[in-house]
């Protein structure tokens, strides 16, 4: 039995996440790593489960810095100086679920090895705890905002725009509007105010969720919106005319701007960053910002990210920064009106959608899945990550969530028509499989 996914483990508060299990999931790091730094986001379960993380942490006699609310690129930048980091998180899942990411110091995530090692240990029989004397040192630090800062700054040293920042009522609102003011920009902020029960909008900064960021950039005559999700990690923007750029717009664009030699995308980013890019490697990987940031490392590319917003830039962390993405788009969109870059990228149909999909199922599911959709006659069929089937107008993606008991489903067309076609004979598949 495995627990963690592709991006550590979330569910809901008291029904998977509770804070006895919480407080397990700390003994068995403590036992195996003895510095690490604990933060949490806004959600109003993070802090009642941070001390569950703490308490284990400490009875496994692991010294513990507490750095409190921050967003995870924060903690991520913070575990440089520990041997890891700890964040209470479940991202951009609604306000009733948490859960916990695990950070090495150079930023990337645990990879498949170490979160065996504490699984191994967190399903053992008993977890080993300390003596009362051999007990960790508790600590509270307050400087990871400002060395966060301090490390984007070094990268962009001033900026000259107007900027609406939507921080979705989530940890970023304890660094990007102050990172963009400190940078030189005058910032308006919407949702400012952290609160876990999240009542401004959803925590997925989606095109729906941003109706008001949109309609304030243009009212406001600003040069951008930024909109980011619970934990900073993701970031979404808006241009001056108000028109959503998602991932699927952004990717590209970032990936022109980042990469010299090398970018790495997941199976799922749009066929635009192959056909707007211009003698630079695109290297595919699984779904997850653990293999976008593994397949950076191992191939020393110049960038990554994924369609979800999450973007890295390896030249300051393996993680993905949000915050980083927020000054870095801000400077992009200074330099030459957002919308402009935006009309140059080639944009296809895409279709998304996720259905039930049992985990006692899971893997028959997947082989009859991967079998239907080889019936019918692909061009290529990749099963890299689930079973993504390439046709001469569009590719058909089916696989397993890594977080969630989920089937995820994503199309992309050279149109809509086209993209129809393919959804209707993906839909096909699925419902003959699971129904």
């Amino acid at each position: 039995m495995r627990l963690f996914g592709s991006s550590g483990i979330r569910g809901h508060f008291n029904d998977l996440i509770t804070p006895e299990f919480v407080c397990k999931i700390g003994q068995s790091v403590g036992n195996l790593y003895d510095e690490v730094v604990v933060g949490w986001d806004a959600r109003t379960t993070s802090p009642l489960l941070g001390n569950a993380m703490i308490a284990g942490l400490l009875a496994a006699g692991a010294n513990v810095y507490v750095a409190g609310m921050i967003t995870t690129p924060t903690l991520a930048s913070a575990a440089k100086e520990y041997k890891c980091g700890i964040m209470l998180t479940a991202s951009h899942n609604p306000a009733t679920d948490n859960g916990v990411k695990f950070w090495n110091p150079d930023g990337s995530s645990f990879d498949s090895r170490q979160m065996e090692e504490v699984e191994d240990i967190l399903l053992g029989e008993k977890i080993p705890n300390a003596s009362w004397d051999k007990v960790g040192q508790l600590r509270t630090i307050d400087w990871t905002i400002d060395r966060h800062m301090e490390r984007i700054m070094e990268h962009i040293p001033s900026l000259n725009a107007k900027v609406i920042v939507d921080c979705g009522n989530g940890a970023s609102s304890t660094i990007t509007p102050y990172l963009l003011r400190k940078l030189g920009c005058e910032v308006i902020t919407i949702n400012g105010h952290p609160d876990g029960s999240f009542p401004g909008r959803d925590s997925e900064p989606t095109k729906e969720n941003t109706v008001l960021l949109a309609k304030a950039v243009v009212e406001m005559g600003a040069t951008i919106g930024i909109a980011h999700d619970g934990d900073g990690d993701r970031t979404v923007a808006v241009d001056e005319k108000g028109n959503f750029a998602d991932g699927d717009a952004l990717m590209p664009l970032l990936c022109k701007l980042e990469g010299k030699t090398k970018v790495v995308v997941p199976i799922n980013a749009s066929m635009a960053v192959d056909r707007y890019l211009d003698g630079v490697e695109v290297l595919r990987c699984k779904v997850g910002d653990v293999y976008v940031s593994e397949t950076i490392k191992q191939e020393n590319a110049d960038f990554g990210g994924e369609p979800s917003g999450t973007w890295v830039f390896p030249r300051t962390s393996y993680c993905p920064d949000g915050i980083f993405a927020a000054a870095r788009l801000v400077q992009i969109a200074q330099e030459r009106p957002l919308s402009e870059y935006l009309a140059e990228i080639p944009r296809f149909s895409v279709i998304r959608k996720r259905v039930d999909l049992p985990p006692a199922t899971k893997a028959e599911a997947m082989k009859a899945l991967g079998a239907g959709l080889k019936s019918k006659n692909p061009k290529e069929i990749s099963e890299l990550d689930g079973f993504k089937a390439i046709y001469e107008k569009g590719w058909i993606l089916l696989r397993p969530s890594g977080t969630e008991p989920k089937l995820k489903i994503v199309i992309e067309g050279d149109d809509d028509a086209a993209a129809k076609e393919l959804f209707d004979m993906a839909m096909e598949i699925v419902e003959g499989v699971l129904n």
